[in-house]
């Protein structure tokens, strides 16, 4: 294991996917409110909302590449109202996975990072206020990038940007995009 290699200890720590599942309640409303507020200041006059996002797409499939990357979280966050009780609850009990949990098990094993398959911990440590840093990790079947996110301590930001640029170091796994036409 690289991370093994680059001098990090490998501590492996179970956390359930619907953990992760939770915070796209919070994040599908959340996406749909910022957009919507982005796009009334600075998008162009056809675009002015999601479900304009939503429409454009639709109206412009091939370049678009909904074939290729569909378009469910726009459609599903499109579905939302705002942040209600559901969200409100999933909020919290993040809020409190962040500082009950992760900033405990950190604190208590004395970790420098906790370390992630793409950024699916980024948003419990965002919620705390806790830095996280994705870098490139490898690439699918179909060569889509995938990710490793370093997260940390409040604080921790000059040594999660050193353990990722250590990563890449060790890695050489980022490659220039090259896009199909």
């Amino acid at each position: 294991m690289v991370i093994e290699n680059i001098g990090t200890t490998e501590n492996q720590t179970e956390v359930k996917n619907h953990l992760f599942e939770i915070d796209l309640v919070a994040m599908k409303a959340e996406f749909k409110l910022s957009l919507n507020a982005i796009c009334q200041t600075c998008c162009t006059p056809q675009v002015r909302s999601l479900a304009d996002v939503i429409a454009f797409n639709n109206a412009h499939p091939v370049e678009e590449r909904l074939k290729d990357f569909g378009q469910s979280f726009l459609t599903d966050s499109q579905k939302t109202n705002g942040i209600g009780p559901r969200e409100k609850t999933v909020l919290k009990i993040l809020k409190e996975i962040s500082t009950d949990v992760l900033e405990k098990l950190m604190k208590k094993h004395q970790l420098d990072a906790i370390v992630t398959p793409n950024s699916d911990a980024s948003t419990i440590f965002a919620i705390g206020g806790m830095p996280a840093i994705a870098v490139p990790a490898g690439y699918d079947n179909q060569g889509v990038p995938f990710a490793i996110c370093f997260g940390g301590l409040k604080g921790y930001e000059p040594r999660l940007i050193e353990m990722a640029y250590a990563f890449e170091q060790a890695t050489k796994v980022r490659r220039m995009p090259r896009y199909k036409h």
